[in-house]
């Protein structure tokens, strides 16, 4: 029987267990570029089988939080070299999550303070964080945004590949293409952000248009078997939804079906909340992509605890699960799993800004 613990191959990459440790935005990385505080995280991070870096913004354009680490300066890309090459050498392997926010960006935080860019100019009634005139951090409501005319979408899609060549030059194992939580693509997907009548709109077809160009603009710029996708089909984070969708995530996955990906990284429920927030059939969900042909690992998440994620990977419902918060205040949870010790809680205060307190003073086992 496999288990949680068991090594896994997942695109040109084995890794030494099925733990992942996603996404998490920390905001310790002024000017976008990585520093030494960002290698200590990550390395003491290191045992999970896979590290997924915070949301890295592939363009200034695709900015929407302060003192995020980008991809497109080039101190952003040797600051990353550092934090990979401490990956490495502590045995890890790391993927780079590829960001474009959208909407959800503020224009303090823009090119020229300019709108941010969203498939229609419909504004999210969420918050982002941003540095105030008085030098501290802070949530703000997001700017009204434009919509981006269609001979701006190519630029974009462009700037995806140039970032994921990028992440790869900086010493990244994989990158992982962010769809989720209501950003740039996963507004092109849902209805209620995407307004649009030409052919990335109305339907959902081409409402998926613009997400599967993205895979297609990576996958043939560093290979399918260097990327993974992040979806959140249920979430209502940053404003998004649809009235139906099941139909519209099983085209997705379907259509990933085609690219020999690394990953498919699912977001069960509402992002850091309830899982069973509105009805969906994830079993379907992976018996559709299955059912094309699709190969890559399935990776779960969403407040999974240590016996749901060993279940999970035990019945084959999941390949991989990932976790967020406890890695926050646990960076060796791999170990803390397999013997089941005691986990350190999260101090929320510090989540979002600030220096090492909250970030890497958390204790290890003894």
């Amino acid at each position: 029987m496999t288990t949680l613990f068991d090594p896994i191959k997942i695109g040109h990459l084995t890794l030494a267990n099925r733990i992942a440790m996603a996404p998490l935005t920390r905001n310790r990385s002024p000017g976008a570029v990585p520093n030494d505080l960002n290698v200590t995280y990550y390395e003491q991070r290191a045992s999970a089988g896979l590290l997924i870096s915070e949301g890295t913004p592939i363009s200034h354009q695709g900015q929407g939080y302060a003192q995020v680490p980008g991809l497109y300066l080039p101190e952003s890309i040797e600051g990353w070299k550092r934090v990979t090459s401490a990956v490495h050498a502590a045995g890890g392997h790391i993927a780079a999550q590829l960001w474009h926010v959208g909407r959800v960006s503020h224009t303090s935080l823009q090119p020229e303070d300019g709108q941010p860019v969203a498939p229609s100019a419909i504004r999210a009634k969420s918050k982002t964080y941003i540095i105030n005139e008085d030098g501290t951090g802070g949530f703000a409501d997001t700017s009204e945004p434009r919509a981006l005319s269609l001979d701006e979408i190519p630029g974009i899609l462009d700037d995806y590949r140039r970032a994921a060549r990028a992440a790869i030059d900086a010493g990244f194992d994989a990158v992982e293409i962010h769809a989720a939580n209501g950003y740039l693509i996963d507004q092109f997907l849902r209805s209620s952000s995407n307004a649009r009548t030409d052919a990335y709109g109305g339907s959902i077809e081409n409402r998926a248009r613009f997400a599967i160009e993205v895979v297609e603009t990576i996958a043939n710029e560093i290979g399918a078997e260097r990327t993974g996708i992040r979806i959140s089909p249920v979430t209502p984070a940053n404003d998004v939804s649809d009235p139906d969708p099941q139909p519209l995530f099983n085209h997705l996955v379907e259509k990933l079906a085609a690219f020999d990906l690394a990953f498919i990284h699912v977001i069960e429920g509402a992002t850091g909340g309830a899982r069973d927030n509105l009805p969906f059939d994830w079993a379907g969900l992976k018996a559709a992509y299955h059912a094309k042909g699709g190969k890559a690992a399935w990776m779960v998440n969403n407040s999974y605890t240590r016996d749901m994620a060993i279940e999970a990977v035990a019945s084959g419902r999941a390949d991989m699960v990932s976790f967020g918060r406890p890695f926050i205040a646990n960076p060796d949870l791999v170990e803390r799993f397999r013997q089941n010790a005691p986990l350190n809680e999260p101090d929320r205060a510090t989540f979002y800004g600030g220096g090492a307190e909250g970030y890497t003073n958390y204790p290890k086992l003894a």
